[in-house]
């Protein structure tokens, strides 16, 4: 049975791992193996101890477990901005595990959050325009593709991506 609980620290190291492993099976091709073979779970794991260590306050990470195995995890910055809202900053599931429910309950979790947060607020995110399988996954949510952006990749490379928009947050709900 799959459990839903918000993150805590000691959750940091293995959502690095998930979320480094996820970008391996994801964005190869998109982008560079030197850095999907080399640096890019050491970057996740700065990134995920950092975000834990000096959580902002408008942080929300939450994390679906069974056995006390992570099976997937999102993660969401309340009033990101002030023109879209909050920001679904990642949203990952084991690959695995894909097709069971996991990510649109990760993702419907983090919309309720951000509905206590702000009612009015929007939700959004952004996808990699070679990431048609997410495309799809969000088309089917009741995602709106509303632009195209050039954005800085990890990497060091630029990618165009999209933002998916839902600028009534209880579509999700």
């Amino acid at each position: 049975m799959i459990t839903y609980r918000e993150a805590i620290s000691e959750d940091a190291d293995p959502i690095a791992q998930l979320h480094s492993l996820s970008w391996q099976q994801n964005y190869r091709g998109i982008w560079s193996d030197t850095f999907l073979d080399g640096p890019v779970h050491q970057n996740r794991l700065e990134i995920w101890r950092n975000r834990f260590q000096q959580p902002p306050i408008n942080q929300y990470v939450i994390i679906a477990e069974t056995d006390a195995v992570l099976c997937g995890f999102a993660c969401a910055y309340a009033e990101d901005s002030p023109v879209w809202g909050t920001l679904l900053d990642n949203l990952h599931v084991r690959k695995e595990l894909k097709g069971q429910g996991i990510g649109r309950i990760l993702i419907q979790l983090a919309a309720r959050w951000s509905y206590q947060k702000n009612p009015k607020s929007g939700f959004y995110l952004w996808v990699l325009a070679q990431n048609t399988n997410a495309q799809k996954f969000y088309n089917k949510l009741g995602g709106v593709n509303a632009e195209t952006v050039s954005l800085a990749n990890p990497d060091g490379s630029f990618s165009d991506c999209y933002r998916y928009v839902w600028t009534d947050v209880t579509t999700l709900l």
